[in-house]
């Protein structure tokens, strides 16, 4: 029974069920859909792309009248009216638009980088739940053997072939089992919350202890790439240096000459006069420095991104290492777990005498140790997986 046990332990541990994954995308999924700070965002850009169209057509028309009344009254009235549009140079028209395409592009990619990062903490939290799942199966087993083991102890004592240092060292061993019992369940309601909190508020149930499908880990350089070219906090830097260059060609666009035509109107003493009005201005000192100011933009803009790119890289291979150690690790107590039957061992060393009931329970400390270990380690090694492929998230 107790090497039936440690195997299904060890199956908990390493089994990879294509059920866990399903469950784990539908609740990313209700998240991506439900979560209030990634409906707020989405809202957000959208009012920031409508603002981005606006300021892309002509100035407002513009009507003057005038009457002026004539002294002395012999001398008649004078009536003008004026309708007038201003223009920009045509070409300023065109490269407003390609800005503002341009900052309605980046406006996607920056929406995608803070669904990533909600979506990352949710399966941070669901693989944290597949911990304290596991070990929550591990412990009602841990407090069920060791009830049995102190109502053995207890009958052995009452019919006086026990001693009662034996039901004290049982009975201690089973609150400190029963504390961990507690706190992980703590753990798991805390977290559960957690998940609702991200799911806006809907109550959502994740009682898997089993770690979704791993894709297949490629080399460090192809996996670098793949996220870089996916990457939407790149792609936000490098919009915002194609921004700062259409930020310059407008800029530079501004520099050519407004016009404004229209129509007049002017009667005076009985007589009228009607024509074309016509305007020109000329922009000398409205936009000094604007052309300068942008090239400097641009040329921070390609500091940034390269700054990016730098750390971007040593960012991914510190996540990368510290995969690879852990897959090294993880693979170590898989082949002691396989090999070893230590419960089973401590079990028949006890029934035989040949340990003391002390050293029974140090020992399996000493072994359950391990295991949370592992158990830990396990999760970290998931945690840091969802890292490496947050991009897809």
């Amino acid at each position: 029974m107790k090497k039936y046990f440690i195997l299904k332990l060890f199956a908990f541990a390493f089994a990879i069920n294509a059920n866990a994954q399903l469950n784990i995308d539908t609740v990313l999924a209700n998240i991506a859909k439900n979560n209030k700070t990634i409906q707020a965002e989405k809202q957000y850009w959208e009012a920031q792309n409508l603002q981005y169209k606006t300021g892309l057509t002509p100035h407002n028309p513009t009507a003057e009248y005038d009457f002026l009344s004539g002294s002395p009254s012999n001398a008649g009235n004078q009536q003008e009216f004026t309708i007038s549009q201003s223009f920009d140079f045509p070409t300023a028209y065109v490269k407003k638009n390609q800005l503002a395409n341009q900052k309605i592009i980046q406006s996607e990619y920056q929406f995608t980088a803070k669904r990533q990062d909600v979506l990352l903490e949710a399966k941070k939290v669901c693989i944290a739940l597949v911990y304290h799942n596991k070990m929550q199966t591990i412990l009602e087993q841990r407090k069920k053997n060791t009830e049995k083991l102190l109502s053995d102890f207890q009958i052995r004592l009452d019919k006086g072939e026990g001693n009662i240092m034996d039901v004290n060292k049982a009975q201690l061993q089973l609150i400190e089992i029963k504390k961990e019992f507690q706190k992980n369940i703590s753990a798991i309601n805390q977290l559960n919350q957690k998940l609702i909190e991200l799911n806006g508020g809907i109550t959502v149930s994740f009682p898997d202890t089993i770690y979704p499908m791993l894709p297949i880990i490629p080399a460090f350089e192809q996996l670098e790439k793949d996220y870089e070219s996916a990457d939407p906090l790149l792609k936000i830097l490098q919009q915002e240096k194609l921004i700062a260059q259409k930020q310059i060609e407008v800029s530079k666009a501004m520099w050519l000459p407004k016009t404004e035509v229209g129509y007049h109107y002017q009667g005076i003493l009985g007589q009228t006069y009607n024509g074309i009005h016509t305007g020109i201005t000329i922009p000398l000192w409205e936009n000094k420095n604007t052309a300068k100011q942008k090239q400097a933009q641009l040329l921070f803009t390609d500091f940034e991104l390269q700054a990016h790119l730098n750390e971007h890289y040593f960012h991914i291979k510190h996540i990368y290492e510290k995969y690879a150690n852990l897959k090294i690790v993880l693979g170590e107590y898989q082949t002691a777990f396989r090999s070893i039957s230590y419960t089973t061992l401590l079990s028949k060393s006890l029934a035989s005498g040949q340990i003391s009931t002390i050293e029974y329970f140090m020992e399996m400390s000493y072994y359950y140790n391990a295991y949370n270990n592992f158990f830990e380690m396990e999760r970290e090694y998931y945690s840091v997986i969802a890292e490496l492929y947050k991009y897809t998230l």
